[in-house]
């Protein structure tokens, strides 16, 4: 069976882990073709213990659209209201007729079966889930954009109801009406037992450090729940360089937008104002982790000089906040040097495990990931305890 990711020119899958010096301990097989495998009592005991792992697997950052979304991206592309990172993005998702594109679509309008079986596939006990990127946020009729987000939670809500014991949701917001998602917010805590909320980067170029969201932190820390910052392709006030030479989406502009709006966030100040906030970024922190030395020492020495306004001196430093404040997933980077330097300089109690389904869905990935050489206590933090604590299972 082939180990290879569609639309990639023949470089396979197992071809770039080996040459990341990851291990393969087995093929990747797509999820309709061991579906069923297991009778329900081995599956309902493999859940509860673990198997002879002995530590589930909870999966952080797992997406699903709703057709609804769907279609209103697909009519602001075709009326030319879309930004230029939409088009790019779902002009090839929500059209293409190739295997990549019609794999994922397929994949994130299911909520049901199709999700369980390719969870079973890969060995994913539990899923996180949070309406794909970038949710509502570019759609200009704002009352259409809270109905869309409106209806995506009540859906993610009743499926997590129908699966109990394998699926968890975020909630979304239409970030355009910030007194609407405070309110979303509190309905999505109290009456839909969500455990925390996705927002997907900026809202029409627009950042959440801006006063005028506030609301939105006073919901999130009210009700004591986590932000998950997932990328969106960057406005079109920075794509363009990105956009024509293709890397705009998931290979580089996406970490590069998330990782400077979280920079954002923690130099305004916003961790001093709300110091039991919890914000969740994915792909191994969207770099910051890689380069929090360099960031520590030009924050603190632009702080001194006084050169820019808006930089004004905080309680602590940008590692401190990313030590009691930020918690990464290793959504998409299935890579141990990558986790175990995360943990080092962030605390193994603060980096979770995730697949980043439907767009990477890779069963030799989750088998790389149990082999990594750690103590079982830190495995069992990283696959399955983190996420009980910070997501309050």
């Amino acid at each position: 069976m082939k180990d290879k990711h569609p639309d990639d020119a023949g470089v396979s899958r197992r071809q770039v882990n080996q040459a990341l010096g990851i291990g393969l301990a087995s093929a990747a097989l797509p999820g309709h073709a061991i579906a069923r495998i297991g009778e329900k009592q081995a599956m309902t005991h493999e859940l509860k213990t673990g198997g002879d792992r002995g530590y589930l697997r909870i999966a952080t950052e797992e997406a699903f659209a709703t057709r609804e979304q769907v279609d209103v991206y697909l009519r602001m592309i075709r009326e030319g209201s879309a930004d230029k990172g939409m088009v790019s993005l779902w002009g090839f998702y929500a059209t293409s007729p190739s295997e990549r594109a019609t794999h994922i679509l397929e994949r994130l309008l299911d909520l049901g079966e199709r999700r369980i079986a390719d969870m079973d596939a890969t060995g994913i006990d539990k899923a996180i889930l949070a309406l794909t990127s970038p949710g509502v946020q570019p759609m200009l009729d704002l009352d259409e954009a809270k109905r869309i987000a409106r209806n995506a939670n009540d859906l993610l809500a009743e499926r997590c109801q129908a699966y109990p014991a394998r699926f968890y949701g975020m909630g979304t917001l239409a970030v355009q009406d910030p007194e609407w998602s405070a309110a979303e917010i509190r309905r999505g805590a109290r009456d839909l037992g969500f455990k925390g909320v996705q927002i997907n980067s900026h809202t029409q170029g627009q950042y959440l450090d801006d006063q005028k969201f506030d609301p939105i932190f006073k919901a999130l820390v009210d009700m004591d729940q986590p932000l998950y910052i997932h990328p969106a392709t960057p406005p079109d006030s920075m794509i363009a360089p990105m956009l024509e030479s293709g890397l705009d989406g998931a290979i580089f502009g996406f970490g590069v937008e998330t990782g400077m709006h979280l920079l954002r966030l923690i130099t305004i100040g916003i961790f001093d104002k709300y110091p039991s906030l919890q914000i969740m970024v994915g792909h191994m922190g969207e770099a910051l982790p890689y380069w929090l030395y360099r960031l520590d020492y030009m924050h603190q020495a632009g702080v001194r000089s006084k050169r820019y306004e808006r930089m004004k001196p905080l309680k602590k430093t940008i590692a401190d906040y990313l030590r009691s404040n930020v918690l990464v997933t290793n959504s998409g980077v299935a890579w141990e040097p990558a986790i175990k330097f995360c943990q080092q300089v962030m605390g193994e109690d603060r980096v979770m495990y995730a697949m980043d389904y439907p767009y990477e869905y890779e069963a030799s990935e989750v088998r790389a990931m149990d082999g990594m050489d750690m103590s079982h206590a830190t495995k069992k933090k990283f696959f399955q305890t983190n996420a009980e604590r910070w997501f309050k299972l």
